[in-house]
């Protein structure tokens, strides 16, 4: 715990493991997350549509952070809106190019676990 998902489309000029790093760091700032407990994984979509336009030079990157339930709402939303920040810095507008950015913070179920070996 936490378990991030990056899911995007394009970009491959973006540090995606820069931000996977950055993204880990942001919980623990902002969610009192253990660093080393941070475990993010960034998928690449082949294909998009944005509204009725699915040209391949826009970047559509969404995360999710998936959290032991507790945190409050302002906390979650403080997460949320630094990752979208912190997305702005990394992906950044370019010309030429559309980006969609967002992010969210869900409860992990109680049926969650987790090994390591």
């Amino acid at each position: 715990m936490p378990q991030i998902l990056v899911t995007r489309t394009g970009g491959d000029e973006v540090d995606w493991e820069g931000l996977a790093t950055a993204l880990n760091r942001l919980a623990v700032e902002k969610a009192g997350a253990r660093l080393e407990a941070c475990k993010t994984h960034v998928f690449r979509g082949e294909d998009l549509a944005v509204g009725a336009d699915t040209g391949y030079d826009q970047v559509l990157a969404h995360v999710t952070f998936g959290l032991l339930a507790g945190r409050s709402d302002e906390t979650k939303a403080q997460l949320t809106e630094a990752a979208v920040d912190l997305m702005r810095t990394f992906i950044g507008p370019q010309d030429g190019r559309r980006a969609y950015v967002s992010a969210e913070v869900r409860d992990l179920d109680p049926s969650y676990r987790k090994a390591e070996f």
